[in-house]
């Protein structure tokens, strides 16, 4: 009868392949092994070097259940050799259960050894060789990696902005000109022009900047990785961790620092609910109202629609009430036609009074920027106190240096944190001032606006909100609760409502 044999292949390396050791030579290897044995490979697995550690556990293990499964039909498992069956322990010490709990002899080609206690010992040595050969390359390869970013050079592809380039051997990077230009209108646009992620994609798109000569928008999620990006200062980041580099940085650090806290906490979010996130609470039992994006298969094509509904919608006998965000934005706009004054008069005192509304904020804020400074000020004499140190060197320059950096860019965080809060003093009332024309202007504006800016201009005239079956019921602000009953400047005086 003919012999029935299982092979595997397996290249983990372009060194490897080079060095005779390729999947074809292995294949044609075992295919002339089985047939000098009157048999035949009824099942090859192959392993290439471009394959994931994931992908080759996931084979490895779908060659042992197909082993398992028809030991009794099979005649022996072949490799081309020991370190090309298992590159660790665990794995070998597989193999030798196959052939001890299955009676599925393995056999290795190019190193064939007796069954006897010699021979097992003799394949158990060329396994630990292997072992310690993969244990002991990894380590080389984590070392030589460190000593690259040590010496200030990426470990990967450089980011958006930067090219790598190979000079004497050696991989490098360099700015790439032309989108480098783009990176620092990026900067400049968010850090010193208001724009928000949604808001700086179509100023760029308007702006006829693209992203690549085949992606003419820039995504969000891109966007807000640059920004994010310290690379753009000089740095590298390696293990979550960032290292000086010795790259040219594209953006100056006053920009960056600047961008980052107005950037604050935020992550980005590809789907953005405006409507969830807490803003609204059911009617029925109080718990948040949540969102969830729904894509539905039409003649058309595809359509993402947004529900709303209660986080305890399947909760027994809850009302099973879902609404979608078109039903809740027509909602709103309603919201806005009952804050309209028609007279312009009452709408320029309106205005006043908000501004003066406003400055009980302003002083609370006031507060907070004196609290900053003093920080501040304790953190500049840090600084001097660790200069002396350096001077006296009571400590090395490693540590000052850490510790120097440290303290800067706690410092420079801070000061543009005072920077942001005293520009939103006077801004507040703005905002709230240009919610109020909001409302007495055209939906179309509302329509228009992007989601942060509609959340903020909700969270300005309202409360809250709770959703009472379908019908979203605001609980006003002052004064424009005033606008919504109706307002009466008769009853009113001076910036008083």
């Amino acid at each position: 009868m003919t012999k029935r044999f299982v092979a595997l292949a397996r290249v983990s390396s372009r060194e490897q392949e080079r060095e005779g050791f390729s999947l074809e030579v292995q294949e044609e290897a075992l295919e002339r092994y089985a047939e000098i044995q009157d048999g035949k490979i009824v099942r090859l697995f192959r392993i290439a070097e471009t394959a994931t550690k994931s992908e080759e556990r996931r084979s490895f293990k779908t060659l042992l259940d197909y082993c398992k499964k028809n030991a009794a039909k099979l005649d022996a498992l072949l490799f081309f050799k020991v370190d090309r069956a298992a590159r660790n322990l665990f794995d070998y010490v597989e193999l030798e259960r196959l052939e001890a709990d299955y009676g599925l002899p393995v056999e290795y080609i190019t190193q064939q050894t007796e069954n006897t206690p010699a021979g097992r010992m003799m394949r158990r040595t060329l396994a630990n060789m292997a072992s310690f050969y993969t244990e002991q390359q990894s380590i080389d390869v984590k070392d030589g990696l460190h000593r690259r970013v040590r010496s200030g050079l990426f470990v990967g592809k450089a980011p958006y902005g930067y090219v790598n380039v190979r000079r004497e051997g050696r991989s490098l990077v360099d700015i790439d000109e032309e989108k480098a230009k783009r990176v620092r209108r990026i900067f400049e646009l968010y850090a010193f022009h208001g724009h928000t992620l949604d808001s700086l994609v179509d100023q760029l798109d308007e702006e006829g900047i693209p992203y690549t000569a085949s992606q003419r928008r820039f995504a969000r999620s891109k966007l807000h990785n640059i920004l994010r990006d310290r690379a753009y200062i000089g740095e590298l980041k390696y293990h979550d961790e960032w290292y000086p580099g010795t790259h040219r940085p594209i953006v100056d650090r006053g920009t960056f620092d600047r961008v980052q806290v107005l950037m604050g906490e935020q992550t980005y979010q590809s789907h953005e609910l405006l409507y969830a996130g807490e803003l609204i609470t059911c009617g029925h039992c109080g718990r948040p109202i949540t969102g969830e994006v729904k894509q539905k298969k039409t003649k058309r094509g595809t359509s993402t629609y947004r529900y709303y509904r209660c986080a305890r919608y399947t909760k027994g006998d809850h009302p099973r009430i879902r609404i979608r965000e078109e039903k809740i934005e027509e909602q709103v706009l309603a919201m806005f036609e009952q804050l309209k004054v028609q007279d312009e008069k009452v709408r320029r005192w309106f205005a006043n009074a908000l501004r003066a509304r406003s400055k009980d904020q302003q002083s609370q804020a006031t507060e907070k920027v004196e609290d900053l400074q003093e920080q501040i000020t304790r953190l500049n004499k840090q600084l001097d106190q660790l200069l002396n140190l350096r001077l006296l060197e009571e400590i090395d320059e490693s540590t000052f240096a850490s510790k120097h950096r440290e303290l800067r860019d706690r410092i420079s965080s801070m000061t543009l944190k005072v920077e942001a809060m005293n520009r939103s003093k006077s801004e507040k009332a703005d905002v709230a001032v240009k919610a109020f024309e909001l409302s007495q202007t055209l939906s179309e504006k509302w329509v228009n606006a992007d989601t942060r800016a509609k959340r903020q201009i909700l969270e300005i005239l309202c409360l809250n909100f709770s959703l009472d079956d379908v019908t979203l019921v605001p609980e006003w602000r002052k004064p424009f609760d005033v606008l919504a009953e109706g307002l009466d400047s008769e009853n009113s005086r001076d910036d008083k409502i």
